[in-house]
């Protein structure tokens, strides 16, 4: 039966509200360049995928690097999380209007053959969905121990619900934040976690950070949220103003076209005309 944007949405909306544990663990586009061991580069004022270089503006909190044969862990790390396989555990992909068909494909095939129940959309909590993520899903998390893996020029004061331990992360945490692996990991086993809500926004060490903790504390929810909390996170994390549609149509009611996109699973003959070349957002 073919996903659908809303449907997929009610079904982890539903696992939280009966309390019902999992893992989404998002693979957006910068991912998509990392798996695929492309060049990366989010840069002060330009941005690099692959032999693509064109103009943008990142700020600190949102830059990164990733060299291919150089970074090789991190690489191998990220192949690891994409493959592995566990009940609860799901895959949020790239929609193919995001990528082409041939990319879509291509995070199919890495991907393998079945279990197809456990892949979803990379955007599930973002653009259209994000309206009811704030009204419907941001309010289960009061109900949570919440750790928080964000920025370390994050401030949590103006989240709607209590963190009750928080991780910080620099410029180029999938770099220079391995270490922080680790230390979730540590303090999870420390107070025997159970029922706990790990929320991670640090790109690609969300990856690596879900996969080892719902591989080792499956009684335990781990939630990718990536950049859909940065309006609550105070005036020095500033870049989801430039480079994030979804959150200025809905905060500042800029019009941004993300603001109603809705995604379409790969066999829905009603997806739109595919993208040929994958969009950095």
């Amino acid at each position: 039966m073919t996903k659908t944007f809303t449907g997929e949405f009610d079904k982890f909306l539903n696992k939280l509200k009966n309390g019902e544990n999992f893992a989404f663990n998002r693979f957006s586009d910068g991912e998509f360049f990392m798996l695929q061991n492309q060049h990366l580069v989010l840069a002060e004022n330009y941005f690099i995928t692959g032999d693509r270089s064109m103009p943008g503006h990142y700020p600190k909190e949102e830059q990164k690097e990733f060299v291919p044969g150089v970074h090789k862990e991190q690489h191998k790390r990220l192949i690891k999380a994409f493959r592995f396989r566990k009940k609860g555990h799901y895959k949020g992909i790239c929609a193919r209007e995001d990528v082409g068909k041939d990319n879509h494909q291509w995070l199919l095939d890495i991907h393998g053959p079945g279990d197809d129940e456990h892949l979803t959309f990379a955007n599930l909590l973002i653009n259209a969905n994000y309206k009811r993520y704030v009204d419907e899903m941001l309010p289960l998390y009061k109900e949570r121990d919440v750790i928080y893996v964000v920025n370390e020029s994050a401030d949590l004061n103006g989240l709607p619900f209590k963190v009750k331990k928080d991780f910080r992360i620099g410029s180029n945490c999938i770099v220079n934040n391995i270490h922080t692996i680790d230390e979730v990991m540590e303090y999870l086993d420390k107070v025997n976690a159970k029922d706990y809500l790990i929320l991670c926004s640090a790109s690609a060490l969300s990856n690596y950070i879900i996969h080892e903790g719902y591989n080792k504390f499956e009684n335990n929810t781990f939630i990718d949220v990536g950049s859909n909390l940065s309006p609550y996170l105070g005036e020095k994390i500033q870049g989801w103003k430039v480079n994030r549609g979804y959150l200025t149509s809905y905060w500042l009611n800029s019009g941004s076209p993300y603001g109603d996109r809705v995604d379409y699973w790969h066999d829905d003959p009603n997806t739109p005309q595919q993208s040929s070349t994958p969009i950095l957002a």
